[in-house]
């Protein structure tokens, strides 16, 4: 989630690798409507944003960015049953057919199971709207994921998936990954990995002229907070051909700050 999910999957530094670079936002909730004529309380709201800097954009281990560093920023409005809606834009290298702003537009649901166990699920759609060219590049992606307090450490797992759209080329894609996060004891670092794997038009070895429409893509870097500012480094990497500013391996440094 950028609350939720874009932050494409996890939040904080670990979601850097993944495609989703928003860290734990700071937040402002608004008072509690009034109870309504059928004596429902809607409850409050809760408006939280971010704004950052990256050496290198990489979703999924690939660069939308050209190797080059990208201005990013979201802002998501959740209400305390757990519904949530957002928006994030990244600076892009796209060419014509993607121009420089990535858009996406999300919501969804997000909640406890248990005191160990939460989970996320909801819908993201990609916009490209500097493209040049008249063809359609927009897609849908539904996504889910499940969290996990595992004492010192926190765990996600989950999927999106991109069902067979025209903007894909009458394709489809899935998308799996785990990220794993802890803190250091005694010190403000919080050490964090991610493991992806792509199935289907989106997959690195693809995009990167290979034959093969599967791969891995991995990461594992360290992030430290002070006041509303996050700052993290990461190594991402991502299987088949290796193209500079692309798919290379890289170390990707990211400045947030959160409101």
């Amino acid at each position: 989630m950028l609350t939720s999910f874009r932050g494409r999957l996890a939040v904080s530094l670990a979601a850097l690798a993944c495609g989703i670079s928003t860290p734990a936002l700071a937040q402002t909730v608004l008072p509690a409507e009034e109870v309504e004529d059928d004596g429902t309380d809607t409850g409050a709201f809760t408006i939280s944003a971010n704004a950052s800097v990256t050496t290198d954009y990489r979703f999924r281990g690939v660069s939308l960015s050209a190797g080059d560093p990208a201005i990013q920023g979201g802002v998501d409005v959740a209400h305390d049953s757990g519904f949530y809606v957002g928006m994030w834009a990244s600076s892009i290298e796209g060419g014509p057919a993607y121009g420089e702003l990535e858009f996406d537009v999300y919501g969804g649901w997000s909640g406890q199971l248990t005191d160990a166990v939460s989970m996320d699920v909801g819908l993201l759609y990609y916009a490209y709207p500097s493209n040049d060219l008249d063809v359609d590049v927009d897609y849908w992606e539904p996504y889910a994921s499940v969290g996990f307090n595992l004492g010192p450490a926190e765990a996600t797992v989950g999927a999106a998936y991109a069902f067979e759209q025209d903007s894909l080329g009458g394709d489809d894609n899935l998308y799996i990954y785990t990220d794993l996060s802890t803190g250091l004891p005694g010190t403000p670092l919080t050490l964090s990995g991610h493991l992806g794997y792509t199935d289907g038009v989106l997959a690195p070895p693809l995009l990167a002229g290979d034959t093969d429409d599967s791969g891995l893509d991995w990461s594992i870097g360290a992030s430290m907070s002070a006041s509303i500012l996050e700052v993290g480094i990461a190594y991402v990497g991502v299987e088949g051909p290796s193209i500079d500013g692309f798919t290379d391996d890289t170390i990707v440094a990211t400045v947030t700050a959160s409101f």
